[in-house]
């Protein structure tokens, strides 16, 4: 009798324990993602004798306990004959302002030359490579269109294409990996700030990006490229990563990596989104939003990774999103709050600029036009329909 009435009890106990269990495996597994860099068995014996260039910058690390080593230090401990570094927007060191040209230099510490693609030059071209075997790419990327290191690696792989050099790719999680939303890019808005018909946030790591490109053929060479993706271990698209080194100067933490496809949009407008401030991409504001309406203010000024912020030295009134919980989406609430609230709406947006960051000229009118922040969102689905079919020929990862 006891032992009948105790059964259900113990049944669910015992489901309980095995739930609990669950979670915590799971969410160990998380904590225990592998980047690519990491797996050094992979790759370091196809760079064996060879005379190799790497594409990284301040992100491109291997971890270890209490800490982490350079790509290109472990690479030179190992004997690796690296022959130069190309770096992308913002520098080998990850601390040039956004857009800010950066120039050809040799690194200090270990005299090797540094071919900036953000300079006078944005694809390596025949010379840089003529004597390399193989190239290596290993950014971290945030999974925002309009962020650069994509399009730097769509460059890249056509020059390595062109040039008949084999490419390997590290494979970094994407903080913004867990969900694909926004406007896709109409191809005639095409520019650096987006260079294929993707959405604003895409959900793919850019191991699997570099697949998509040569997959779907989106590579502007006829010529084949010998691609190696290394792909990360115990990650899935729904795994929480916090980054460890900023990616760029402009997105210090876990706060501004995710809210940076919702207030990246800014960026195309006169309103500033905390450039210039210790909370960038965690705030926006401008001199001409209603102070009446928006109860928070803030004063831009130059500082590190912002020498020359909008609205520098005026005061701004707007939002601060420091402590908001972050979407799952392209939240447009509040480029459309900013908007409704602006003194001088000719004022607001920077059309060109808007347009490229958004990928579409439509955007900017159905804000102008008072549509809905639903009616907009409508109006991406087929779209968006569309790229996740393709995406998924794509995934590397759950």
């Amino acid at each position: 009798m006891n032992t009948v009435l105790n059964y259900p009890k113990n049944k669910v106990l015992y489901l309980v324990i095995a739930l609990l269990i669950s979670f915590i495996e799971t969410t160990y597994a998380q904590q225990k993602i592998l980047v690519a860099a990491n797996k050094t068995q992979n790759y370091l014996p196809l760079l064996e004798e060879k005379k190799v260039g790497l594409v990284v910058n301040a992100t491109s690390v291997i971890f270890k306990k209490g800490g982490y080593t350079h790509l290109v230090d472990s690479l030179r401990s190992h004997q690796v004959n690296i022959k130069k570094i190309f770096s992308p927007e913002h520098g080998f060191r990850t601390d040039a302002d956004a857009g800010e040209k950066v120039q050809d230099e040799l690194d200090s510490k270990t005299g090797l030359p540094i071919v900036s693609l953000y300079g006078k030059n944005r694809k390596p071209s025949a010379d840089h490579l003529k004597d390399l075997d193989l190239l290596i790419f290993d950014i971290q990327d945030v999974g925002v269109r309009f962020y650069t290191y994509i399009a730097t690696l769509q460059l890249v792989m056509e020059a390595c294409a062109e040039n008949d050099i084999p490419l390997i790719v590290l494979d970094r999680p994407n903080p913004n990996g867990s969900y694909i939303d926004g406007p896709v890019l109409e191809k005639e808005h095409s520019s650096f700030l987006g260079m294929n018909e993707i959405p604003l946030v895409y959900g793919m790591t850019i191991g699997e990006y570099a697949m998509m490109l040569q997959g779907e053929k989106w590579l502007r060479v006829s010529a084949d490229l010998d691609l190696r993706i290394i792909p990360l271990d115990g990650y899935t698209h729904q795994s929480s990563y916090h980054l460890p080194i900023k990616p760029s100067p402009n997105l210090p933490d876990d706060q501004s990596i995710g809210l940076y496809p919702s207030l990246g949009l800014f960026e195309g407008t006169h309103v500033n989104a905390g450039r210039g401030t210790s909370y960038q991409f965690s705030r926006f504001g401008a001199s001409f939003l209603d102070e009446t309406y928006f109860d928070f203010s803030y004063t831009p000024q130059p500082n590190k990774g912002s020498k020359y912020p909008k609205e520098e030295g005026k005061l701004c009134f707007g939002r601060d999103l420091s402590a908001v919980e972050i979407p799952k989406k392209v939240n447009l609430k509040w480029l459309m709050e900013a908007y409704e609230n602006c003194v001088d709406k000719n004022a607001f947006f920077s059309t060109t600029g808007f347009t490229r960051h958004a990928g579409t000229e439509l955007l900017q009118q159905q804000i102008e036009n008072g549509l809905t922040e639903d009616q907009i969102r409508m109006s991406w689905q087929k779209d968006l329909n569309k790229f996740k079919s393709i995406r998924k020929k794509y995934l590397l990862y759950p």
